[in-house]
This record gives structure tokens, C-alpha cells and sequence, in this order.
């Protein structure tokens, strides 16, 4: 598996990711035996590179993976959490999380970008982790939040970065506009954007890898099948795009684009981790995965060798832009 350095930082990670929302029951339960051997299948392909977050399953992500790590040389892989929601005692539980993941809801996130809140939210990731040290803190979703957010926590976690204290920081959204101010407003390192730069949309291309490209910074691109759109080699009517069933055009426009992968005998998928490799600014695509058997998937698909005629078709097409 090979790495990409972080730019202006003593960071390398691997080419790959592992995201591990899936840990935190995102969607459906994952037991800690299949959470453990999906870890383990990463490393064994050589992944180096894991993100979590405290929004996964109330926390239990970063305790799963802080468990499944425990066994590997701490010194031998990045791992990477976020701030901007804290997780506190929820007085009114009902039973069951009402965000997405699988687990009961005695927690609820509270938003909070403050230096205090910052803080404390990493000491409680740490403690989640069981780990003295995570090497990237992203601020997690600013935009959702208020306009100033995201430079607000990042202040605070670059104090974090000059006290040696992390290794980089940045921004983890879907908002390629809320990357482009992270970089031109404060001295974040890397951004972590989801979606919005992909086989299937370069509408990035504008503002974020703009951004990261004229200040010598670095993108780490998740969400690269767009919620599941690209991830098979034949779209179909009821895939997923953008968190909700891709609409007509979006979907002409990805069979399209797998009609002139099937040309060149490349599935959509590999295609779709090799894109956004592509851009001198992205240093590595992170890949949701939850088993060891989509690990494996992953993996064989992003080691898949890519003609660079299919470039030129879909450039020729129209399908991808010309300055990607």
C-alpha cells in the first residue's frame, strides 16, 4: 500500500483509508467480532490510515477501533478523530439513537466549537480510544452549525498542534466552500471533504482543491462512491445519491460513466477510488467499511490497474471535467 506525504507536516498515510463509522453501527448493527476482523483486514492490506469520530454511534467507533488497534505498534499508523460535538448524558433516552446509528441513545451530541469544548472533547476521545495521542483532529461538520464555527475550533486545535499536542488539523465536511475557508482563513493542514469531489462531481474543483492547491495543503476525499451511486458496476433505478435516492439525471449521468468503464473493462467502483488520486492535492481516499469481506472488496478494487484511455474518454465525453 503506498503513502502520500501529509503536506507541510511530518505525516505520511497510506493511499487507503478506514473509515469507521460502520464501527459505530451506522445504519445496522456491527458486532465487536466482525468490527475487530474488518480492523484486522486493513492492516493486513497494509492500511495505516484510520478515522473516526464521536458522532459514530455515540462513541462507539472510537472505542472499537481504539480496541482493535491496541495490538499494533502505535507508532506504525495514523489515526485520526474529530471535535465539534460532544457527547453528554441524555435526560430524555428512548431507546434507540435517532442519527443514523444502531445504538441506544443514553448520549446525545451536543454541538460545541469552542477551545473548551474542544478540548474536552478530544481528552474524551482519547479516553475512548485508549490512546495517549490521535495524529489529526478534524473540525466535523462547522457548516452544519454556525457560519464561524470551524475557524473558531480550528484557533483552538492549531494552539493544539503548536503545544505538540496533535500532529495536523483541518476540516471534515461535505462543503467544499467550508474547505476553501478553513484554508484561506486559518492555517489548517488538510481537509477532509466528502462527496464533493468524485468521478461523478468535480464541482470542487472550483473552490477546495482550488484552495488547497495555491496554499500547499492537503485532501483526504471520502464519500468517493456518493453514497453508494458508484459503488456497483451497473447504477439502478433506487441508488443511493447524496444520502437519498439519486434523481433521474444523476443517474443517466453515472450509468453513463459506466458504460465507458465497462470499454476499458474497469468497474465503476475501482474507477471511483482511482479518481480523485488523481489531484496532486488528494492524499488519499478513506472507504467506509465495516467487515473484513469489504475490506478485501476495497482493496482489490483500489489495486486494480486503470488505463489512462479511460481518462481521455470520459474527458472526450464529457463526463468528467477537463480540468480534473
Amino acid at each position: 500500500m503506498r503513502s502520500r506525504s501529509l503536506a507541510g507536516t511530518p505525516l505520511s498515510i497510506t493511499e487507503m483509508g478506514f473509515g469507521a463509522a460502520g464501527l459505530g453501527n451506522l445504519y445496522r448493527e456491527t458486532t465487536d467480532d466482525e468490527a475487530e476482523r474488518a480492523v484486522d483486514a486493513a492492516w493486513d492490506a497494509g492500511i495505516r490510515y484510520f478515522d473516526t469520530a464521536p458522532h459514530y454511534g455515540l462513541g462507539l467507533s472510537e472505542r472499537r477501533l481504539g480496541r482493535a488497534l491496541a495490538k499494533y505498534p502505535r507508532d506504525e499508523f495514523v489515526v485520526s478523530t474529530k471535535v465539534g460535538r460532544l457527547l453528554v448524558r441524555n435526560p430524555n433516552p428512548t431507546g434507540l439513537d435517532t442519527d443514523g446509528f444502531a445504538v441506544a441513545d443514553d448520549l446525545v451530541r451536543q454541538w460545541d466549537f469552542s477551545a473548551d469544548g474542544v478540548r474536552r472533547s478530544l481528552d474524551e476521545s482519547l479516553t475512548r480510544l485508549g490512546m495517549d495521542r490521535v495524529d489529526i483532529v478534524y473540525v466535523h461538520d462547522p457548516d452544519q452549525a454556525a457560519a464561524d464555527a470551524g475557524t473558531r475550533a480550528l484557533r483552538a486545535l492549531i494552539e493544539l498542534r503548536e503545544e505538540g499536542v496533535v500532529s495536523a488539523v483541518g476540516v471534515g465536511t461535505n462543503s467544499a466552500s467550508e474547505v476553501s475557508r478553513a484554508f484561506d482563513e486559518t492555517d489548517a493542514d488538510v481537509a477532509m471533504l466528502a462527496g464533493r469531489y468524485t468521478l461523478l462531481e468535480q464541482g470542487a474543483l472550483g473552490d477546495a482543491l482550488r484552495s488547497a492547491a495555491d496554499r500547499g495543503k492537503s485532501i483526504v476525499a471520502v464519500g468517493v462512491f456518493n453514497s453508494g451511486i458508484l459503488a456497483s458496476d451497473h447504477p439502478e433505478h433506487g441508488a443511493m445519491y447524496d444520502y437519498r435516492a439519486a434523481p433521474d439525471d444523476v443517474l443517466i449521468r453515472a450509468e453513463r460513466i459506466a458504460r465507458v468503464c465497462a470499454e476499458f473493462g474497469v468497474p465503476l467502483p475501482a474507477a471511483a477510488l482511482a479518481f480523485p488520486l488523481r489531484h496532486p492535492t488528494v492524499v488519499n481516499v478513506t472507504v467506509g467499511m465495516r467487515s473484513a469481506a469489504q475490506v478485501r472488496q476495497n482493496v482489490a478494487l483500489s489495486g486494480r490497474d486503470i488505463p489512462p484511455g479511460l481518462w481521455d474518454a470520459l474527458h472526450e465525453e464529457g463526463l468528467v471535467a477537463q480540468s480534473a
